[in-house]
């Protein structure tokens, strides 16, 4: 992730423009491009500082507490994500296919198909098949 450009930068690109300067002149001077010095130009107009927002973080998980025990009892029986995610927005719960897969990722929550058959082995009304037919006049 890249990092924000210096204070000093920023503090160095305002002042120019706030002495006259055209943003293209500062841009090409202090070797950033127009539409940095442009956005520094509207945050320092907005709310009077030039230091960055915020980079990075994350997002809280809402699939905790009474959610997180509801989801638990209900993945004791059959589940698919898509299933779980519309019985949530049935709830009034709005997420999405993603979350729901972090939670049973997390929670180290799966759902096996039975193997109700099998197809290496022959069915129980079929003779098996034979391996190998020999073709007429190759021996």
């Amino acid at each position: 992730m890249t990092r924000p450009y210096s204070m000093d930068l920023r503090e160095r690109a305002i002042a120019r423009v706030m002495a006259g300067e055209s943003v293209r002149t500062v841009a090409a001077a202090l070797s950033i491009s127009a539409a940095t010095v442009v956005r520094w130009s509207q945050r320092y107009r907005a709310s009077g500082s030039l230091a960055p927002g915020k980079v990075g973080g994350h997002k809280p998980r809402l699939l905790t507490g009474e959610l997180r025990d509801w989801l638990l009892d209900r993945t004791k029986t059959d589940f698919t994500l898509r299933g779980l995610v519309a019985e949530l927005a049935e709830r009034g719960v709005k997420v999405d296919y993603v979350q729901v897969w972090r939670f049973a990722h997390a929670e180290g929550l799966s759902f096996k198909k039975k193997r109700s058959s099998r197809r290496a082995t022959a069915a129980k009304d079929r003779p098996a098949p034979r391996a190998v037919e020999e073709v007429p006049g190759t021996t």
